[in-house]
């Protein structure tokens, strides 16, 4: 007993939750790629005057910059990997944003107070971060765009040949039959082929040749001929 095909619901197409993902892969990774300009390779984890607007421009923030925008861009091929992208970015960021909470003393108790201050986060920092935050929430949550499939859809499609529709095939009978199916005049062994049919017409139809006239000559005289015949004997 075969079973009805039902419609199916699949995911199709770019994703905005892929378009989402390249665009902040990018912009992580000028925005880190600048901050090393700024900053250049030294005192890594260490405070640094120079700055990008009123972001900070620490070594290793940077880095951290970096390696998140690289992430991003490879992880925007494909709608489940851009959606991975955006919890990474819900939870490693989130955190960052509490740990910046905790060393601007908006949160009085810190369990981690002997790590320091390593990325030189500021109030700016951790507001940038409850920021990246949500958007990592909004990529891992955004609907996809789905396409409706019918059965139809997944069986495969067969297109005629548009120059094979005029070349003549070969018949059973020795003639030939064209794509469409209709026989074509050919020779058979039934009869001799139908262009000899008109010469047999024309010389059916053409009158006999008359004879040719004839002179008519006197009768021979039998009484001469014995005269002669007898002059001869003698």
């Amino acid at each position: 007993m075969t079973r009805a095909r039902e419609p199916r619901m699949r995911v199709e197409g770019l994703q905005p939750a892929q378009v989402l993902t390249a665009i902040l892969g990018l912009l992580f990774l000028a925005y880190g790629i600048l901050g090393f300009v700024k900053s250049g390779f030294g005192d890594f984890t260490g405070h640094h005057d120079a700055d990008l607007w009123r972001f900070s421009a620490n070594p290793l923030n940077n880095l951290v910059h970096v390696v998140t925008g690289v992430i991003g861009l490879l992880l925007a091929f494909g709608s489940g990997r851009a959606r991975t992208f955006g919890w990474v970015l819900l939870i490693g960021y989130g955190v960052l944003f509490v740990w910046g909470l905790v060393l601007t003393g908006t949160i009085t108790t810190n369990p981690v107070s002997g790590l320091g201050n390593p990325l030189d986060l500021r109030t700016a920092d951790t507001w940038l971060h409850l920021g990246i935050a949500v958007v990592g929430l909004l990529i891992a949550v955004l609907p996809a765009r789905r396409r409706v499939r019918l059965p139809e859809d997944d069986q495969p499609q067969h297109v005629a040949d548009p120059s094979a529709a005029g070349q003549p095939m070969a018949g059973p009978s020795g003639g030939s039959t064209s794509a469409a199916g209709s026989p074509t005049a050919g020779p058979t062994a039934a009869g001799p082929p139908a262009a000899d049919a008109p010469a047999a017409g024309r010389s059916a139809a053409r009158p006999p040749a008359a004879d040719p006239p004839t002179a008519d000559l006197p009768a021979a005289d039998p009484s001469a001929t014995g005269r002669h015949g007898r002059g001869l004997a003698h």
